[in-house]
């Protein structure tokens, strides 16, 4: 299969300094690239091979943290609308799935005869400018619901300046403001979260902050291969290694237990994508940390692609829900009967 390098050069920031708008469109001729390419048509996860699907993931996020954001938004939905009985998106699409739900005002679904129309503003919407279609959560009166519509009409419009960022400014992430837009509902009410593949899909993007760390982490390696490393930076480079190694053994096993269960009927799932997401999450913390400390704030300052690589980890990892998951986890784990949770 060819490599995601082989597909042209990172989307980040050039020699000549750092342009949002250029970011985005380099990172959008990537991604739509990516997507053409049927060599890169991931296999489903539970499928049997969710090892190569996490591992192409973390391949592209290795190199490129914004394509591969918008990436795992666009196989996610392919993998969703399978697991939910949709035909797959037809050649030329790309899709995202917008299905954030911060606190405030979000979209509304409305049924009318001619089916359902979306109305409000959705926050975090990535690929807002380069995806053709979207599944979008909205609350309906019977409860919330997903949807899947066209984004290119003219009632689906970025409002533009809502995505300020430095890190991940090319995954083009902002509010979106939805307007009589016609939508299918897919699935039921709630169908999108109470699926299995959510927390499959969940481990997926932990697949990719693997790939982040571990191109952050190829900076200190790099070093140490043209010059003898003093005892702290090799120390750090030891460490993330170490924890490197236990990220990518976390993947590999959730991976092989999602492709054992895919159905998710031994209710594993959620413990599972709880441990693993909170896993590779510290790790990238802990390989950020390592990192700086080893090669100081030289690479930060005059090495743009490596910068990148650091604004663009630090803001993807907190798509982590931090003490909020870590709580869910210990709870779950108080709730669990002694040595059922063990074999996770």
């Amino acid at each position: 299969m060819m490599r995601f390098s082989d597909l042209g050069a990172a989307s980040g920031p050039t020699a000549a300094g750092f342009d949002p708008a250029a970011v985005r469109r380099r990172t959008a001729e990537r991604f739509t690239a990516l997507v053409a390419d049927e060599e890169w048509a991931l296999p489903l996860p539970g499928g049997g091979d969710t090892r190569g699907r996490f591992a192409r993931l973390a391949e592209v996020a290795e190199q490129d943290l914004s394509v591969a954001r918008l990436f795992e938004g666009h196989v996610d939905a392919v993998a969703i609308l399978a697991e939910l009985g949709f035909p797959a998106p037809a050649a030329g699409e790309r899709w995202g799935v917008w299905a954030a739900e911060p606190p405030g005002p979000g979209l509304t679904a409305t049924a009318t005869p001619g089916g359902w129309r979306l109305d409000g503003r959705k926050r975090y919407c990535s690929g807002a400018s380069s995806v053709t279609h979207a599944l979008v959560t909205a609350c309906a009166p019977d409860g919330r619901r997903l949807f899947r519509v066209a984004v290119g009409g003219g009632g689906c419009v970025p409002v533009p300046d809502t995505w300020q960022a430095i890190g991940m400014a090319g995954s083009d992430t902002p509010d979106v403001t939805f307007e009589a837009v016609a939508a299918e509902a897919v699935g039921g009410v709630e169908a999108y979260l109470r699926r299995p593949g959510f927390e499959h899909g969940g481990i997926g993007v932990a697949a990719c902050w693997y790939g982040g760390a571990r191109g952050v982490a190829n900076a200190l390696l790099d070093s140490a291969r043209r010059r003898e490393p003093g005892p702290h930076s090799a120390a750090h480079l030891g460490f993330a290694d170490i924890q490197l190694h236990a990220a990518r053994t976390v993947l590999e096993r959730a991976a092989d237990e999602i492709d054992a269960d895919p159905l998710d009927r031994e209710g594993g799932a959620r413990l599972r994508g709880l441990r693993a997401r909170g896993l590779v999450e510290e790790v990238c913390t802990g390989t950020l940390t390592r990192v700086g400390r080893a090669l100081g704030a030289e690479p930060l300052c005059h090495d743009l692609e490596h910068a990148t690589r650091v604004g663009d980890l630090t803001v993807y990892i907190r798509q982590h829900h931090a003490e909020r998951d870590l709580a869910e986890l210990g709870e779950l784990l108080a709730r669990t009967p002694a040595g059922a949770g063990e074999r996770s």
